[in-house]
């Protein structure tokens, strides 16, 4: 395990005295005992003292920071640290609504601010990247507050162009796409090109993908903006449209609509979706990311649209719970699961069966707590602008259209 310990230096604020003029005795010449001699001493003048900064304006370091190394666990970084277990646990309560530690993979930085004695936790900070920290709080003794920060950053268009020799897959990586990207690719394309049968040597293909900068860094956040196959003379193509969805050279979708609710059947509602929902005994804002419906103990659970499963992990406050990539700006999470019935890059098909709802985690009852994301942010799944068109609407056909021809110059389709 790698560690960086950083000693706290504070500088002391202490009042500065400027005093001016030097004193000098100016010693003369033995004169007659009856001429008189005169000493001048000078006059001293001093500064007020400046007022010391408030404690509250002063950003403190971090007592230590610590860079996740492969084979690291959240329990053995606080053990290490010498942060209890018992504060671990709080820390992941207040992680429920994020579900950020759960992400922890080689790179990432934890930063610790510990009290004076450096066994009590203050205030923790994960560094997922540049452009996203999450951030918890000690609001009172047993209590942490979370904040998410998501900057937007700067975006960086580039054209990443290929030719068939073998599998898509290696030569899509080679020329410079990421393992997620040709995953989303596939997916998007798996009703209209068969990746191994379709795609014979010499075949081209290009793709259009915005990356992320923070102050000139790279995040490693990227989305696909547009891709093309051109397979013996035919050419096959997705575009995204604004609304996040992906639609072909003729404006139809190549993405099936999200379903409604993530199973069959009538359910109540138990708790609705409320970013600004407050602790009934501490007053204190604590969100409610999700949907909550009362489903029975081993409820089939159904994926809300196509994608890849990018999670599948065990929580002991979220329980068993699934997250769904669904390609461009779409994510989906299904928590308090008994039972998964997908695995980690699974792809999977809109209304295909992903598990069974329970009461894993630290709940009252069986229930199902769905989350829709946009943009890596929460969103109310019943009342947000989630996509349900078939093809693109009238009205945006032309900015479509002229968005996909510029989009196909880039990757060299068209003259």
């Amino acid at each position: 395990m790698k560690q960086r310990l950083q000693a706290l230096e504070l500088p002391t604020l202490q009042p500065k005295w400027l005093m001016a003029g030097a004193l000098s005795i100016a010693l003369f010449a033995m004169l007659p005992s009856s001429q008189p001699y005169r000493v001048d001493f000078p006059t001293l003048v001093s500064s007020p003292a400046p007022e010391p900064a408030a404690p509250s304006e002063v950003e403190m370091p971090e007592t230590l920071s610590y860079e996740v190394a492969s084979g690291d666990s959240l329990s053995g970084i606080f053990s290490l640290i010498g942060v209890s277990q018992q504060q671990m646990v709080q820390v992941l309560e207040a992680d429920y609504s994020v579900l950020a530690l759960d992400t922890l993979r080689p790179g990432h930085r934890l930063n610790f601010w510990l009290d004076e004695a450096g066994n009590s936790l203050n205030k923790l900070e994960l560094v997922l990247s540049p452009a996203h920290k999450v951030r918890f709080t000690r609001v009172e003794p047993g209590s942490f507050e979370v904040e998410e920060s998501i900057i937007d950053g700067q975006w960086r268009t580039k054209t990443f162009e290929g030719e068939v020799h073998g599998s898509f897959a290696r030569v899509a990586t080679q020329a410079g796409l990421s393992v997620s990207d040709v995953a989303n690719i596939e997916n998007l394309f798996k009703d209209k090109v068969d990746f191994r049968r379709d795609l014979r040597a010499g075949d081209r293909f290009g793709v259009v993908r915005n990356s992320q900068f923070v102050d000139g860094q790279a995040t490693g956040a990227h989305e696909v903006l547009a891709v093309s196959f051109m397979m013996r003379g035919r050419e096959v193509s997705a575009f995204r449209h604004s609304d996040g969805q992906f639609y072909d050279q003729d404006g139809n979708s190549l993405q099936r609509a999200f379903l409604a609710k993530p199973f069959n059947g009538k359910y109540r509602i138990s708790d609705h979706f409320n970013p600004r929902r407050k602790h009934p005994v501490t007053g204190r804002v604590k969100p409610h990311n999700g949907t909550d419906w009362a489903l029975p103990g081993g409820t089939p659970l159904l994926a809300a649209g196509d994608g890849v499963v990018t999670r599948v992990e065990n929580h002991p406050y979220a329980g068993r719970y699934v997250v769904i990539d669904h390609g461009g700006r779409y994510r989906t999470r299904y928590l308090h699961m008994s039972k998964i019935q997908v695995r980690k890059g699974q792809r999977v098909s809109r209304g295909q069966r992903i598990g069974l709802s329970g009461s894993t985690g630290r709940v009252t009852g069986p229930h199902l707590h769905y989350e829709f994301h946009i943009n890596g942010r929460p969103v109310n799944a019943l009342k947000a602008d989630i996509p349900m068109a078939s093809s693109v609407p009238r009205r945006e056909r032309q900015g479509f259209f002229a968005e996909s021809h510029q989009y196909r110059k880039m990757m060299g389709m068209e003259g």
